[in-house]
């Protein structure tokens, strides 16, 4: 099978190897990072299709990415990027000995956790105290930042409890976890929100809380293509992402900032071309890309307010003609930008206030649950150095790690 259920297929000539973990540095790009560890650029970059090299571009800071080294002679044997939630770059010896580049889907598995904990200084600081983790904490004060009033409203000794979404990745813990429900007590009153079908986060009566919202950054823009982070592409038998939206409109429109932030990113890349990123509160920042030019005034640490022009619709960059690819990422991870997208604040009616409902029970009584029984918080276990070794005879690779766990492939 082709692709990788557990983690890498190795080549049959291949004796022993590890694999070591590492996190993608801050502005790396693709091309500098195949420099540093001497791969060759031609194969595993300029000879690729369009599409391929413009998801490098995709690749965020601060993603854990994976070498599986040779320990005869120390050669990188095959690599794991991840490009998104469900794709990654397998970069890989063929039998001919030359590195070869695709993307394959992530393997991974999605555990939903809880705890609780009695708050004695702030919910952020007891959350990363308890935890060790400043992505918990994060979520956490996201969900009630437009609801509660933190500063003035805590007192030691007052509770919460978290249910929250969190994915897996050979075995560690990937990407931002979903805040799923939670309850803090202020004062002896209980404070509820709830991830609801939508997406959008509510109260207790129905109300949503979110507060980003964005407006089209062309106003009556037709979408030429959506969202997807992993699509398998039937002729040219590989897999896609397109983390944004496109929207098809003449050379020269007016490009509109979707919502007030800072420029964080100002300037030309191979396969976005003209490229505007915006820090927006909230984790949030979008990405403005393949623009004709960038409006006069627009450069990196510009506040610009929800409207604003930025720039004018072009095609530079890896681009087939004119039109704006439109990005929305969400404490680094890309989400579609349409549900973001919203006019008015949502109140829930009719048959979707009664599904919300239902599942506001269900959390309700788990969320008081945790709390009465002192629900502890589990910690992960500790990753450690995985080593590979090839059985000829059987023709499989075992691995086994510190932790005693052992899986065949």
């Amino acid at each position: 099978m082709k692709f990788l259920i557990l983690f890498f297929l190795l080549l049959s000539a291949l004796y022993a190897a590890h694999v070591e973990n590492y996190r993608w540095k801050n502005n790396e790009t693709y091309l500098l990072f195949l420099k540093r560890l001497h791969l060759p650029q031609k194969s595993l970059y300029y000879d690729l299709d369009k599409e391929d090299q413009k998801m490098t571009e995709d690749i965020r800071s601060g993603f854990n990415y994976q070498i599986l080294y040779n320990d005869q002679d120390g050669s990188i044997e095959q690599l794991l990027i991840p490009i998104n939630d469900e794709l990654q770059i397998h970069i890989y010896h063929d039998k001919k000995g030359k590195y070869r580049f695709e993307t394959i889907p992530i393997v991974s598995s999605t555990k939903t956790k809880a705890f609780m904990l009695s708050i004695e200084r702030s919910p952020y600081y007891d959350i990363i105290k308890k935890t060790g983790s400043k992505k918990l904490a994060t979520i956490f004060m996201q969900g009630y930042k437009h609801s509660l009033d933190f500063k003035n409203g805590i007192r030691k000794g007052d509770r919460l409890a978290m249910i929250y979404e969190q994915k897996y990745r050979l075995s560690r813990p990937f990407s931002m976890p979903t805040l799923k429900a939670s309850v803090i007590e202020l004062h002896k009153k209980k404070h509820f929100i709830y991830l609801n079908s939508d997406d959008r986060y509510y109260d207790e009566k129905g109300k949503q809380i979110e507060g980003f919202l964005l407006a089209r950054p062309i106003p009556g823009a037709r979408i030429t293509s959506r969202f997807t982070r992993k699509r398998w592409h039937p002729i040219l038998h590989k897999y896609r992402a397109h983390l944004g939206v496109d929207f098809g409109a003449r050379a020269g429109t007016p490009i509109h900032a979707a919502g007030s932030g800072r420029i964080i990113f100002a300037g030309r890349t191979r396969g976005y071309g003209n490229l505007i990123k915006i820090r927006h509160k909230d984790g949030y920042v979008t990405l403005y890309a393949h623009q004709r030019k960038f409006r006069r005034g627009i450069h990196r640490g510009k506040y610009v307010k929800k409207g604003q022009i930025i720039g004018y619709v072009g095609s530079t960059g890896l681009s087939t003609g004119p039109h704006l690819h439109f990005g929305l990422y969400k404490n680094g991870r890309a989400i579609n930008p349409l549900r973001v997208v919203q006019v008015t604040v949502k109140q829930l009616r009719g048959k979707s206030l009664r599904a919300f409902r239902q599942l506001k029970a269900n959390y309700d009584q788990s969320l008081l649950l945790h709390l009465q029984n002192e629900t502890p918080f589990q910690n992960e276990p500790k990753f450690e150095r995985l080593c590979y070794c090839f059985d000829r005879n059987a023709k499989n690779i075992m691995t086994k790690a510190k932790n005693n766990e052992t899986s065949t492939h």
